[in-house]
């Protein structure tokens, strides 16, 4: 620590800030362009200009000097920081008036207005005219994707964006060429940038020469009513903003939560908003002749009603899928309770998860506990697709100061950093498990080992006794204990881990999803509630009579004789529990389509209906007996709140090992749910990106 004056008030601050941080820590707002929190300082724009006394004569650029280089005053005085002398003053507005030289006075149809730094600091810090009278600079406009429009005459050449390519995304599409005024940022070879996390570059550019292509011209930002949620789109539950105006959703934005997902978010989290509007079910409908007719909620509840109370109960089956919230699988579970069905399953992939502790299905070391690994084995996964935003925190700790060792055991794939690769499949785990292997021996000498296993691991028919062989390592090499839970499982549906909370799973003598497939295929299964699955062959239900209740015309819909239409993820208030098992609520932004209601008062209407209602009348009560069956989804934004180490030997079932390779869960990161699959963004985003693995290839 260390004592400095900033404007004339004594403060202590640690001697490892900038110069522009100890000003902040002081309460004193130091403009900046290029300066930005979480990456490399670059000290390009010189904006962050201060007065040191005692210092050169003219202004220093604060991002780039730290506190320790100060030099004392007279009789070892507090070295004194000014930002608001006039030298300063003088300075600031000479470097806006540099860099508004060359940039365009477009700001009506830019899609930053009312969002840029540009603008707000031109008012605050500078000059109320220009002396330049000379022809501004144009620059061509680059090809980065098809998530991203360029107008490149706007860049002010900060660098924010090449570093945070290189840096947080570790891909090296962008740079900047040239020299002097004839600077400009490219992706080299006019290609899109191939990562998962480009829409972060459209929120580190301090100006509007990168914006969102498909948010381009639909509003400005003051006509929007913003809602703060959580996403759906794969198990992190990274905490977004949504933008919407009237019951339409334009816009996706990350929140900032240090534990989750920092200030990122994916792309296909930021982009999907487009498909909440396509292909969307708004009103009941029933199979009549063969064919989906619409019908009204009292014809479509009443034909339900009729063919549930006409079946036996154990012919009765109810699924879950991946984007359902928590209340809703509470609901269903419940209407199944009544009905007297034990063959409930939530798992679509056939995942050997789920019993007993639930330590033993949760990504226990916690997204942000990643930084404190020194060693990582990866089995059976690929986060860069499943969960990119744990991919760039193994990244941010691979890059870090522990100099973090990284195995891998299953595909081959640009992860984005440096690994060891071990082999493909569970004869390497095996062998692990044994001891053998240089690996190992790094496994065994870490401070903090972590294992983390992949739902490519998982969903085989081995996935129990790879999940046993996984826990059993993990316990060998010392990741198990009372200050360090290094076991972890990677789940990529944001439903998944809240449904095994509550225990949405096959009864005493209760057939799983697979069995009940095979049940609807022999008649022992005649009626299938489907809530929300779409990730399976829809057509190996048609033995059955289905239910489906989703938000989209997708496969689930495709197959059923009735259907629900229901909210999406941004339409009701819900609890999504992440892959750590942290609960946290999702907020409602907008109203769903036409005629179609919220999962939960879908289900309870149901069971009204078919005289079994269930006990609850609104959300609170609901959320009160949710959260009696699981109290850990009361714990909103909390996780790992037990400490006793759990048996290894009780983690899946001990059994035979296959010998097929480990292959990761998500073929295609953008298509991945029925919403993805609506999205035109998604689709062009997928094509471009096959396209580019596909020349990559050759």
């Amino acid at each position: 620590m260390r004592v400095i004056k900033v404007n004339g008030e004594e403060i202590e601050v640690p001697s490892n800030l900038t110069l522009l941080q100890a000003c902040e820590e002081a309460g004193e707002e130091i403009p900046r362009f290029c300066y930005h929190e979480r990456l490399s300082v670059a000290g390009n724009c010189r904006m962050c200009l201060i007065e040191v006394k005692g210092g050169p004569p003219k202004p220093v650029a604060s991002c780039a000097q730290n506190v320790k280089d100060l030099r004392p005053g007279p009789d070892g005085a507090p070295p004194e920081l000014f930002t608001n002398t006039p030298m300063v003053k003088k300075a600031r507005e000479g470097v806006m008036e540099f860099l508004l030289i060359n940039h365009p006075l477009d700001c009506p149809i830019c899609d930053q207005g009312g969002e840029c730094d540009l603008q707000d600091q031109a008012m605050a810090y500078g000059r109320d005219g220009s002396r330049y009278a000379e022809n501004k600079r144009a620059v061509e406009e680059k090809y980065m994707g098809p998530l991203i429009k360029t107008i490149m005459t706007r860049c002010i050449q900060c660098t924010r964006c090449v570093r945070f390519a290189t840096e947080i995304a570790g891909v090296d599409d962008l740079g900047l060429v040239n020299r002097g005024e004839n600077a400009e940022i490219t992706t080299y070879l006019e290609k899109a940038v191939e990562s998962e996390l480009t829409g972060n570059l459209i929120d580190v550019c301090p100006v509007g020469a990168l914006t969102s292509r498909p948010y381009a011209f639909n509003a400005r930002p003051w006509e929007l009513r913003k809602t703060e949620s959580i996403d759906a789109m794969d198990a992190v539950g990274s905490n977004i903003r949504v933008d919407a105006r009237g019951r339409e959703v334009l816009r996706i934005l990350p929140r900032l939560h240090e534990g989750v997902n920092e200030e990122w978010i994916a792309d296909k989290s930021r982009f999907v908003w487009d498909g909440l509007r396509r292909q969307r079910l708004d009103k009941p409908y029933i199979r009549k002749d063969g064919k989906l007719v619409s019908a009204s909620w009292d014809e479509a509840f009443s034909v339900v009603a009729d063919k549930l109370n006409s079946i036996q109960k154990e012919k009765v089956a109810a699924l879950a899928g991946d984007l359902v919230p928590t209340e809703a699988v509470k609901a269903l579970k419940d209407l199944m309770s009544a009905v007297g069905t034990p063959h409930l399953d939530c798992r679509q992939d056939n995942a050997k998860i789920g019993a007993g502790d639930r330590r033993t299905y949760l990504f226990n070391t916690g997204i942000s506990g990643l930084e404190e690994a020194d060693v990582i084995l990866l089995v059976g996964t690929n986060p860069r697709v499943e969960a990119p935003m744990v991919n760039a925190r193994i990244r941010k700790a691979w890059l870090g100061d522990l100099n973090v060792q990284i195995g891998l055991i299953g595909e081959q794939n640009d992860l984005s950093y440096d690994y060891d690769y071990l082999g493909a499949g569970p004869d390497t785990l095996a062998n692990l498990a044994k001891g053998e292997g240089a690996f190992f021996d790094t496994l065994k000498n870490a401070k903090n080992p972590v294992v983390i296993v992949g739902m490519g691991a998982l969903s085989r028919d081995d996935g129990a006794a790879v999940l046993n062989m996984a826990a059993k390592l993990a316990d060998s090499i010392g990741a198990i204990r009372g200050d360090w839970n290094g076991f972890n499982v990677l789940h990529n549906a944001a439903g998944r881990v809240g449904a095994l909370d509550l225990g949405f799973l096959p009864g005493e003598g209760g057939k799983d999803f697979a069995g009940i497939l095979d049940g609807c295929e022999s008649r022992d299964i005649e009626f299938v509630y489907n809530l929300g699955a779409d990730e399976f062959d829809g057509r190996k239900l048609n033995g059955a009579f289905v239910v489906y209740q989703g938000s989209h015309g997708d496969s689930g819909a495709r197959h059923a004789d009735v259907i629900f239409p229901a909210a999406a993820y941004t339409e009701q208030s819900a609890i999504f529990v992440n892959t750590e098992g942290r609960a946290q609520l999702a907020n409602r932004a907008s109203f769903p389509p036409g005629e179609a209601r919220e999962d939960w008062a879908i289900l309870r209407a149901l069971s009204d209906r078919i005289g079994k209602t269930l006990p609850y009348d609104d959300l609170f009560a609901l959320r009160q007996a949710m959260i009696a069956d699981a109290p850990s989804l009361g714990r909103i934004d909390q996780i790992g709140e037990d400490n006793e180490r759990f048996d290894a030997n009780a983690v899946g079932e001990a059994g035979s090992l296959g010998a097929a390779p480990f292959v990761s869960s998500v073929a295609d990161y953008y298509l991945t749910n029925p919403i993805a699959r609506a999205s035109k963004t998604m689709a062009e985003c997928s094509a471009v990106m096959s396209g580019a693995k596909r020349q990559a290839a050759e």
